[in-house]
């Protein structure tokens, strides 16, 4: 599953230049049964099964030490966004617990995890994907990652706003003209209206990021 994602584009540059150093650990190599069970039946009954406690322990015990920001992949975790992706940029080590079925072991939550985080207000098969999204969304905060870390400051949420507009040639397309002031080469002028852009997007598309402010 994560396979794909992780081996192309910017990760996969970051990966192969050392940026990122990234492994993926199978939760069964740290059970000890004949099955290697990770998952078992909820006390109290219910439906769905639920990850077990001594796996999960044991592989954080193992891969992690005082330096570890450990985080679980949960629909009730905190929403994830681009202030959350600065934060984790700044640790040397993270690790991912990918939630399943109907969850973890409670204690899992209690005794190991420093934080939470969902990517959006809907149930996925399992925390996996959510993991990718967050690892892409990070590295992309590494510096060198992009080859231009000014990149990555002025995309969409991280000056608090949406991205303004981008064209590029031709001029005209289908009777389509880029503004004018693209073309001018003031460059004050072209970043004042793309400020203005920016934040007029923002209050037509997410005014729920402009806190009331206009």
């Amino acid at each position: 599953m994560f396979a794909g994602p992780l081996d192309v584009s910017i990760v996969r540059r970051a990966r192969t230049t050392g940026l990122l150093e990234l492994q993926i650990h199978n939760l069964r190599d740290f059970t000890h049964d004949r099955h290697q069970t990770v998952d078992d039946r909820p006390f109290g009954g219910g439906p769905g099964m639920v990850l077990k406690p001594e796996p999960i322990f044991e592989a954080v015990e193992k891969l992690g030490d005082a330096q570890t920001r450990v985080i679980l992949t949960a629909p009730t975790g905190r929403p994830f966004t681009q202030a959350i992706a600065r934060e984790l940029a700044g640790y040397a080590h993270l690790l991912f617990i990918c939630g399943s079925y109907e969850g973890v072991d409670e204690r899992v939550r209690e005794a190991l995890v420093h934080d939470e985080l969902s990517i959006g207000d809907y149930v996925l098969t399992n925390g996996g994907l959510a993991a990718m999204v967050v690892i892409d969304a990070v590295t992309r905060l590494l510096p060198g990652a992009l080859g231009d870390d000014e990149s990555a400051l002025q995309e969409s949420f991280s000056q608090g706003l949406l991205e303004y507009p981008h064209y590029t040639r031709p001029a005209e397309f289908r009777e389509m003209k880029v503004p004018e002031i693209l073309l001018s080469g003031h460059h004050a002028e072209i970043e004042k209206w793309r400020a203005e852009q920016s934040k007029a997007r923002t209050k037509m598309r997410r005014p729920d990021l402009l806190g009331g402010k206009e």
